[in-house]
């Protein structure tokens, strides 16, 4: 049995982080009848979930665990948001999910050559993958750029609503018996006999028989709390938004540098063209990648390359006001996979964080896996990839001094 896995009727969850990835994880937690409580130190879904453009993506993915857990979780999401929209009812906001497909675009002949080669890599793993003529890519995108080097459409990519689908699995998981706790923040652990049995909070000590930390960008900070290290780090990410429009993008529609871009640990600016719609009017720009901690400034550099890469794509955005600016904090981690499961330095804790920009797309099967692991269920997919120990780890001893000692 896994770490910290023994689960026994009655028992209580804390769920460290009200996004869309800690939300998932109460959802399918409370559906499974365990007692679930979800605390967060701010308003739920404002942190990173609040941030991005709602991607559940395969295009970007190289084969791997993470494409695995991608292509998994994108065949959750049909199902998991007619769920939501059905228990919710009419009264809640809709979810927007558009199973609307990519296009990835080439514009230079180097770009081309390392996208196909990408892409038959990808048809080998299972994805959808189709290359397509300029005649072909502009049928289905007429306002492209006419003269592309290369194009590939995976009908797999969707989109959805960040915000309302993380208030959405929020909302769900309370229907089925969770508690919400916002402004309540982790101080630091409550242990007894070298096992996790709770938190210190800024609203008291909350006992807990297993811990969650879900806090995206603020896991390792989180962690180190509790007294282990998590190599988590913010990656900061900005996107612009137009004014709105009548629909001219169809598609999720981003070049070829993108996957580089995703893939990169490089410390510098990192930026690709990406391109979408929204059911609101308007065009979502981005993307930018680049370690700058939790400086939220937004740079004049980094707006003008995103607004340049996007033109590349779309010439006709040339003429369309920028309407505003936002930029959030993507859960990095140095081999670029997230971790989900047990810390084997402290029974009773577990991680579900480090997704990067993909946690809105990969939290519904990371909630699954996460659960089927509390639960000592067979999981569908291998959970060995996502481990917390596949990393050197600086810290081994639970924590005592930190936290407070019971029993």
């Amino acid at each position: 049995m896994t770490p910290g896995a023994a689960m026994t009727p009655g028992a209580e969850v804390v769920v460290v982080g009200a996004g869309i990835v800690g939300a998932a994880v109460a959802r399918a937690l409370a559906l499974a009848g365990v007692g679930v409580t979800v605390l967060d130190r701010g308003p739920a879904a404002c942190g990173t979930s609040a941030s991005g453009e709602g991607n559940i993506l395969v295009s970007d993915k190289a084969p791997g665990p993470e494409l695995e857990l991608a292509r998994h979780s994108a065949g959750l999401w049909p199902a998991l948001a007619a769920e939501l929209t059905e228990e919710l009812g009419p009264r809640f906001p809709a979810l927007e999910y558009e199973p609307k497909g990519g296009l990835v675009v080439a514009t230079t002949a180097e770009g081309a050559a390392g996208l196909t080669g990408f892409a038959a890599a990808q048809r080998d793993a299972g994805v959808l993958a189709t290359e397509l003529s300029a005649d072909q890519a502009l049928a289905l995108e007429p306002w492209l750029t006419p003269d592309p080097a290369a194009v590939v459409h995976y009908p797999e990519d969707a989109q959805i609503q960040p915000v309302v689908a993380t208030e959405a699995l929020l909302a769900s998981a309370r229907l089925h018996g969770a508690r919400l706790r916002v402004g309540c923040e982790v101080l630091g652990p409550v242990v007894a006999r070298g096992r996790l049995v709770g938190l210190r909070t800024t609203g008291g000590d909350i006992a807990a028989d297993q811990v969650v930390v879900a806090a995206g960008p603020w896991s390792g900070e989180v962690a180190a709390r509790l007294g282990v290290d998590l190599p988590v780090l913010p990656r900061r990410g900005v996107v612009l938004v137009t004014a709105r429009m009548p629909q001219r993008v169809f598609h999720k529609v981003y070049d070829a540098d993108y996957v580089g871009a995703v893939a990169s640990g490089a410390e510098d600016l990192q930026t690709s063209g990406v391109v979408e719609s929204t059911p609101a009017g308007t065009v979502l720009i981005g993307s930018s990648r680049e370690h700058v901690g939790f400086d939220a400034t937004l740079r004049v550099r980094v707006l003008r390359e995103l607004a340049a890469r996007a033109l590349r794509l779309f010439p006709f955005l040339a003429d369309v006001p920028v309407q505003r600016a936002y930029g959030g904090f993507r859960p990095y981690t140095p081999d670029h996979l997230p971790v989900i499961g047990p810390d084997p330095r402290l029974p009773g804790l577990w991680h579900a964080t480090g997704h990067e920009g993909a946690g809105i797309g990969l939290s519904a099967a990371t909630a699954e896996l996460l659960r089927d692991l509390l639960l000592d269920r067979t999981p569908t997919l291998a959970a060995t990839p996502f481990a917390v120990d596949r990393y050197v780890l600086t810290s081994t001893a639970p924590p005592t001094a930190a936290g407070t000692e019971h029993g």
